[in-house]
């Protein structure tokens, strides 16, 4: 049975991929015993492609640190013609529970649980730069939406671009050129899920600390999660599941660097095996070697660590003519910070001009306030959404 419903998956990947539109984001929900979930893809760059990375990862519902990891020595700004690429889409569901929004910054995903479905949308986010970190180990809530969110630059935000000889306006108006996009939903008092104005940034480090999505995907968001819905914030780059017929696997990203050392370092930042992951890998099935070379390879992929290896390649998706994503014209990114909200417009505002961190660190860590960016990690029914054109996503209706 479970040959045949991975036989089933693999088709629909595979005919959908083919018909060149975007995958949908929705995934089937496993069962409550497991957490694998998705299949691979495997796409050859076409010959006639001048476009950089940033592009394919946008096509196919990725973040840029998403494939990375899935295809070391690609180069980022052109990848060479011909070649072989890995769209990570096979994952296991964080450690965390099937409600709400959950936000895991280590692999720079959003999953979203709605209710009522057997479903996961995962779509990719950029987060905080170092020393502007996005929560971590933070649960609270959506607030409230506001559509045409404008954006008040902080005190600090200011005196860093005078340093640099350049300047911001005292008030980003709604619209296109704000920086936080079209659409925000706003968590707590000082953060925000939030748009973009910049056709690059997701799967890095690069907000003052709220969440960054493409436009097409916190559009989304927007019409189908109602205030109100439970968001977690966690960092798990190991994830690790014993599914029903006894396969272990591990996910292994890349960690966030802590300081500014282990940013600048070529050394890669070390691993911690929580209890929960050693709890996995610690069986007597494990083979060592397999769980080594997980742990060296860091490829953001599901990995089977005992019994026989996983002989499922990823799905081919045939190359077409034609089928190159569209480039995005290139808009001037700025930095957003994460702000105060106007209770009687919704609108964003800097709190008492003090800059994003230094505010957050302020706020005692209860349900509905931020913790401190330097605190350690811890562990209605759906509407149709119309059909988008390239390079978005193509959104499918969860199914109860």
């Amino acid at each position: 049975m479970k040959k045949s419903i991975r036989a089933f998956v693999t088709l629909f990947l595979a005919a959908a991929a083919f018909s060149h539109s975007a995958l949908a984001v929705v995934y089937p929900l496993p069962a409550a015993n497991s957490r694998l979930t998705g299949q691979n893809l495997e796409i050859t760059i076409p010959e006639d492609s001048k476009l950089p990375l940033e592009a394919f990862a946008a096509q196919y519902q990725m973040g840029l640190s998403n494939l990375l990891e899935a295809n070391p020595g690609v180069d980022v700004y052109l990848p060479k013609a011909g070649t072989k690429l890995i769209i990570p889409q096979q994952l296991i569901l964080p450690d965390a529970p099937r409600e709400g929004i959950v936000i895991n910054s280590a692999e720079m995903r959003l999953y979203y649980y709605p209710k009522g479905t057997k479903t996961v949308v995962v779509l990719p986010i950029g987060i905080g730069e170092l020393g502007k970190d996005t929560p971590v180990n933070w649960t609270t809530s959506v607030q409230r939406k506001k559509d045409g969110p404008t954006w008040t630059p902080t005190k600090k935000m200011h005196e860093e671009y005078a340093a640099r000889g350049e300047s911001l306006p005292a008030v980003f108006p709604a619209g296109p050129d704000n920086p936080m996009g079209l659409y925000a939903l706003y968590i707590g008092r000082l953060y925000a899920i939030h748009g973009t104005n910049a056709n690059f940034g997701i799967g890095l480090r690069v907000s003052h600390g709220c969440v960054r999505l493409r436009a097409d995907d916190i559009k989304w968001l927007f019409d189908n999660v109602p205030v109100g819905t439970r968001v977690q914030f966690i960092d798990q780059p190991i994830k690790a599941t014993v599914e029903p017929d006894g396969s272990r696997y591990v996910e292994i990203h890349n960690p966030l660097s802590q300081t500014e050392e282990q940013f600048q370092s070529r050394e890669p930042v070390p691993l911690t095996l929580t209890a929960a992951v050693t709890k996995v890998v610690s069986d007597a099935s494990v083979n060592t070697t397999s769980m080594e070379d997980a742990l060296k390879a860091r490829s953001g992929m599901p990995v089977k660590v005992n019994g026989e290896a996983d002989a499922t390649a990823p799905v081919a998706v045939p190359e077409q003519e034609g089928a190159l994503p569209k480039e995005e014209p290139m808009t001037p990114v700025t930095p957003q910070g994460a702000n105060v909200i106007d209770s009687t417009t919704g609108d964003a505002t800097a709190a008492a001009q003090q800059p994003a961190e230094q505010a957050a660190a302020e706020q005692p860590a209860t349900e509905q306030s931020a913790p401190a960016a330097t605190e350690a990690p811890a562990e209605s029914n759906a509407q149709t959404i119309p059909g988008l054109s390239q390079p978005g996503p193509i959104y499918s209706t969860p199914k109860s």
